[in-house]
């Protein structure tokens, strides 16, 4: 057992008849409620960290700044994290100003031109 897997004490209220059930469930699998209620919270965060609800949300907050890097990497993995913050950081660089090809036309003859306005100029 790592570091991080070591028994941390947790106090909270909870329904009695809530407890009750899950006392009733736990003799018939001749389990500690400590147990199931430690395997009905790791289904539930897998259960929400796989959401693709829940990863929008991780990454919009991400983006907008009110996650950190290490709290986004708890939430989604290490892996989705990386992705993230690759994609912030592409997010944050100033556009590309690219001119398009004289030789060819991509736009087939409905292009448009729009003028930036005051808000569009950083």
């Amino acid at each position: 057992m790592g570091a991080r897997d070591d028994p941390r004490r947790v106090h909270f209220q909870s329904p009695e008849y809530l407890v009750d059930r899950l006392d009733a469930i736990a003799e018939v699998f001749d389990k500690d409620r400590t147990d199931l209620l430690v395997e009905a919270i790791r289904e539930y965060i897998e259960d929400t960290a796989d959401s693709e609800t829940f990863q929008e949300l991780v990454a919009t907050k991400y983006y907008d700044d009110q996650l950190e890097f290490e709290t986004v990497k708890q939430l989604v993995g290490a892996e989705t994290a990386q992705r993230l913050r690759l994609l912030k950081a592409d997010l944050e660089d100033e556009p590309l100003d690219l001119v398009a090809p004289d030789d060819i036309d991509i736009y087939d003859g409905d292009a448009t031109a729009v003028e930036p306005t005051a808000n569009d100029e950083r």
